[in-house]
């Protein structure tokens, strides 16, 4: 019965590679590329896989790559070369793999398997040959395609300053070419950024435009740079930007500036997208995203149903029915959380119930959860989130955090306290959670406490730099020992550079230091770059304190059109014009 089962999976191995079902022994099936699979080349298969099975992967190597030769199957070649590799043979790859770009010169899998090879036996010098012999018999099209995958291929070299020498060689042919040219720029570009060459990225980058000034390989190429920090790289790209592009570039740079948290630039360019291109949808979301988050909220719904319906007319055109698309869920997200902010309950539902995806189950429930709260029924919330089934090994972790969370926003804070000390012995090396408890024990007055656990977390893990933060800005608020305040919080600025919160507290703790001009230079910076009505509290009472009670109002009006409820804002503009 074992010997009948593993001749069975045999022959269904065999069906595979040459892409037809196998009836029988004798039964004579077209290989992909119509070539015959006669007995003889039937009975090679089936002993090759037998011997592979049996761990016999020399024997099955030399019965599959004589196959693959004879039949001309791609299936066969792969097959070669992963039992060699399985075999830890890299010779033995090298040839199946050689002997598959040769039957195969135009195949970009078999290309990408050498080239891998040639690179795990540390062989990069040896990819410029064959890589060159592949683009030349490409039709441009796919050559430039070709091209552009280029670094994927070569991600794993250790030496990356060999791959962009080696690189430069294997595309001479196409770095004159006026339609492959900046492709092949643009790819050396980024192989020489990946080498700490950035002056040659950007040479490479200039090249790539002389040839085309139309092409947007070099634009792609200064955005890849821009994380690093390179003005020129930006300063490039945005004379780029400054003409019509199309929206994937654009929105591309977009997606930069919200990695650096440059929200007000985002949305700016953003604008232009949903301006240029009414249809692409996407940018619609994003632009509804930014409007909610800085509160303008009839903006982020028309911006959000916008792009809801885009996508109902893709949907409609699709084939056939396809999973919900993230950023749909997204937009009834944010939708809902629209409705539940003006009171409507039902229709925040209703957003909600519209959300498909079993993997968003948890999420659809905890917002049901704040509907519910909202509604003043806080008990019954949490038991909707505790009975709420757990599918993802996440999902008890995610329902402690949003039980707390709920509690927080509803100032339940000692049930939030005594809900996350329970979790902490149920995760005791969870960071997140300490650094919550920290933040409710102040809540609760209890600041010895709240340095306690923020001084543990700091010992367990040196880099959490929300501890830092909170502890130095908690001296700060407190006016207590300013100088440690400030070595807390310049420590985390260190570990999250330009954090637009972390730079406004260190501007409290210049405040609190009598520096009034440099708290009101770091907070406007902040502002700028983060519009929060927090950072624009402080901001006001900096300005306040200065003498300019008309720009403070203004600043406070400014941070109750983001939000209205923020606490600090509510807490200043109470006590500072209660003063005047």
């Amino acid at each position: 019965m074992f010997r009948s089962q593993r001749i069975l999976s045999v022959l269904a191995l065999v069906a595979l590679f040459v892409g037809e079902p196998v009836l029988g022994a004798s039964a004579a099936k077209a290989l992909p590329d119509n070539s015959a699979l006669d007995r003889d080349l039937f009975y090679e298969l089936l002993v090759g896989e037998l011997s592979a099975q049996a761990g016999d992967n020399a024997s099955a190597y030399a019965l599959l790559l004589d196959a693959a030769r004879k039949s001309k199957s791609p299936r066969l070649y792969q097959r070669a070369v992963e039992l060699a590799v399985g075999a830890r043979s890299g010779e033995a790859a090298l040839d199946a793999a050689r002997a598959w770009t040769q039957a195969f010169p135009s195949s970009q899998e078999a290309t990408r398997y050498l080239v891998h090879i040639l690179v795990g036996m540390n062989r990069v010098a040896d990819v410029q040959e064959p890589i060159r012999r592949h683009l030349a018999v490409l039709p441009e099209p796919d050559r430039i395609a070709a091209i552009s995958q280029l670094p994927r291929y070569l991600n794993r070299t250790a030496d990356k300053r060999q791959v962009a020498s080696v690189m430069q060689s294997a595309l001479a042919a196409e770095l004159s070419n006026a339609t492959t040219g900046p492709t092949a720029w643009s790819t050396l570009g980024l192989l020489r950024f990946q080498a700490a060459d950035s002056e040659g990225a950007m040479q490479a980058a200039h090249r790539a435009t002389a040839l085309n000034p139309k092409a947007e390989e070099p634009a792609y190429l200064a955005l890849a740079m821009m994380g690093s920090k390179l003005p020129a790289a930006e300063e490039f790209a945005r004379k780029f930007l400054d003409r019509r592009v199309s929206p994937e570039l654009r929105m591309a740079y977009v997606r930069n500036l919200l990695d650096a948290q440059r929200f007000v630039d985002a949305y700016d360019q953003v604008q232009v997208v949903t301006r240029e291109s009414p249809n692409f949808a996407d940018s619609w979301l994003v632009q509804g995203s930014l409007e909610f988050q800085t509160q303008k909220l009839a903006q982020a719904e028309a911006s959000l149903l916008t792009y809801v319906a885009l996508h109902q007319v893709a949907d409609t055109a699709a084939a056939e029915p396809k999973e919900m698309a993230r950023g749909l869920v997204q937009a009834y997200l944010l939708l809902s959380q629209l409705a539940e902010q003006s009171r409507k309950f039902d229709i925040a539902q209703t957003y909600l119930d519209r959300i498909e995806n079993p993997r968003d189950a948890l999420r659809v429930i905890v917002r049901s959860a704040s509907l519910l709260a909202r509604q003043g029924k806080v008990e019954e919330a949490r038991k909707l989130i505790r009975s709420a089934p757990e599918v993802q090994p996440e999902d008890e972790r995610t329902k402690i955090s949003a039980e707390v969370q709920l509690l927080r926003d509803y100032k339940l804070y000692a049930q939030a306290y005594q809900r996350l000390a329970e979790a902490i012995v149920q995760f005791p090396q969870d960071s997140e959670l300490l650094y919550d408890q920290a933040m409710l024990a102040e809540k609760l007055g209890r600041a010895e406490e709240m340095e306690r656990l923020l001084r543990r977390l700091i010992a367990a893990k040196p880099d959490y730099h929300h501890a830092y933060n909170a502890l130095g800005f908690s001296l700060a608020e407190r006016n207590v020992r300013l100088d440690e305040a400030r070595q807390l919080i310049t420590k985390a600025l260190e570990l999250a550079p330009d954090d637009p919160f972390i730079v406004d507290s260190l501007a409290w703790v210049e405040f609190r230091s009598g520096k009034l001009e440099d708290a009101l230079r770091l907070l406007e910076g902040a502002f700028q770059k983060r519009p929060d009505a927090e950072i624009a509290a402080h901001m006001g009472e900096v300005l306040w304190t200065l003498g300019q009670r008309d720009k403070a109002l203004a600043v406070w009006k400014k941070a109750a059109e983001i939000n209205p409820d923020n606490e600090t804002l509510l807490e200043t503009t109470m006590r500072l014009q209660g003063k005047r």
